[in-house]
């Protein structure tokens, strides 16, 4: 399969008279781009707004963050089963407004939504301060189930990421990157005294917004399944989770993941890089112990010698973390997982929820409850008053200046598990 992304960097966005790059900066038909957004008849009230990297704005509550995209040729369409149909993505050219992000923002379901500061201390934490967000908020028809209203804000997000990039089809690209490798098999032959490895997915599948979608399907009905890398960097995953916001995993992050970036990158050269599996967090056991089997016995069949293994969110999903490992472990195949802990205020407090011997290699993205104090924005887009119900705030968080004190849990990306995001923690 061979990807090839085409790179147009923004450094900028701007309202203008038509939607275009033109130096470095995105142009936008605020009226036009609100259009397509009001046609879904669910969101009573909708408005577009601009944030740009220093900044003095913070944006809250965040839903979700799309890097704006389209396919220049197929096969297929990115965002499939949302805004294309249901091909395989992974081929062909894709059109990629680098530095841009569509941000959704707006209440759904009390603490399972983050912020963002364009500026101050909370900016080094989320990679989102750093790029030219267009941001959606938006308020629901009265009476709105949280599904229904979850489903209308994650689907208009996907549409205005297509939107922004379709109408820039004909800017100049500054940058092509291409990924190209075959199938788990041919790789394999290709390089048979390299170490083969695959990449477990972990992601949030526990039902009550707590979803990720592959192909447009749900993954909590699925079973764990093997992808090719180009497909995860060509809009197969999908985010449609509501879990704290420091470890949830965007739409922006399956489209950027550093871990697939990785491993691409030592293919061929120390490593047989053999796929992606997507795979599920489930809330029971019994469907804790069917996904790691499945998961385990897919990397045996494969041939795999490691495995790499991130992890989306924290408490319950730890469970399913360590099944992953040791099931691999006690196969003989080696793993590396990616996690962040939950170690209390001063770190002291054991990071995960649940622990297994058999992990020897872990990597750690932060510990989420470190206290953050972050002053007063000039501009507030959102509902500044979420702060209340997000994890790690609490109504005492926001004080009357505007200013806020917090847990890092409630920045957008500040743990992020595929290691997304500017600090870790090590022995000492």
């Amino acid at each position: 399969m061979r990807l090839e992304l085409h790179k147009v960097f923004v450094k900028d966005v701007s309202w203008g008279g038509d939607t275009r790059v033109d130096g470095g900066t995105l142009f936008i038909n605020r009226e036009e781009m609100l259009a397509v957004a009001k046609q879904d008849a669910r969101f009573a009230t909708a408005s577009l707004e601009l944030a740009r990297p220093g900044e003095s704005v913070r944006i809250i509550p965040v839903k979700d963050v799309i890097e704006p995209r389209c396919k220049l040729k197929g096969p297929g369409e990115v965002f499939p089963g949302f805004v294309g149909g249901m091909q395989t993505v992974g081929e062909g050219e894709t059109l990629v407004l680098d530095g841009a992000a569509v941000v959704t923002c707006g209440p759904i379901v009390a603490f399972q939504e983050g912020l963002i500061d364009m500026s101050g201390p909370a900016a080094d934490y989320s990679p989102f301060s750093g790029t030219s967000n267009v941001v959606l908020v938006v308020e629901p028809v009265e009476g709105l189930d949280q599904h229904d209203y979850e489903a209308a804000l994650r689907e208009t997000g996907l549409k205005l990421g297509w939107y922004l990039a379709d109408r820039c089809r004909e800017a100049r690209v500054d940058e092509v990157k291409v990924y190209e490798m075959g199938g788990p098999v041919e790789e394999s032959a290709k390089y048979p005294d390299l170490p083969k490895i695959v990449y477990f997915c972990m992601s949030i599948t526990q039902g009550l917004l707590h979803d990720t979608f592959l192909y447009g399907a749900d993954m909590k009905h699925l079973v764990p399944t093997l992808i090719h890398p180009n497909e995860k960097m060509d809009g197969a995953m999908i985010s449609g989770n509501c879990v704290s916001s420091c470890d949830k995993n965007t739409t922006w992050h399956h489209l950027n993941d550093p871990v697939v970036e990785e491993l691409y990158s030592r293919h061929g050269k120390e490593i047989v890089f053999l796929g992606v599996i997507p795979t599920l967090e489930d809330t029971r056991l019994a469907g804790k112990e069917r996904t790691s089997w499945f998961n385990a016995n897919l990397a045996r069949m494969l041939g795999a010698d490691g495995v790499v293994v991130s992890e989306e969110g924290y408490g319950n999903p730890d469970t399913d973390l360590c099944m992953n490992a040791a099931k691999c472990e006690n196969l003989g195949i080696k793993t590396v997982i990616i996690s962040d802990e939950a170690a209390g205020t001063d770190g002291k407090s054991q990071g995960l929820a649940d622990a297994a011997p058999e992990i020897t290699a872990f990597v750690s993205a932060g510990n989420v409850n470190e206290m953050i104090e972050l002053p007063a924005m000039d501009k507030v887009i959102g509902f500044e008053e979420s702060i209340a119900n997000l994890s790690g705030g609490a109504e005492e968080s926001l004080r009357k200046d505007g200013s806020m004190f917090i847990e890092l849990q409630a920045i957008i990306g500040s743990t992020n598990e595929l290691g997304f995001s500017r600090i870790g923690a090590r022995w000492v």
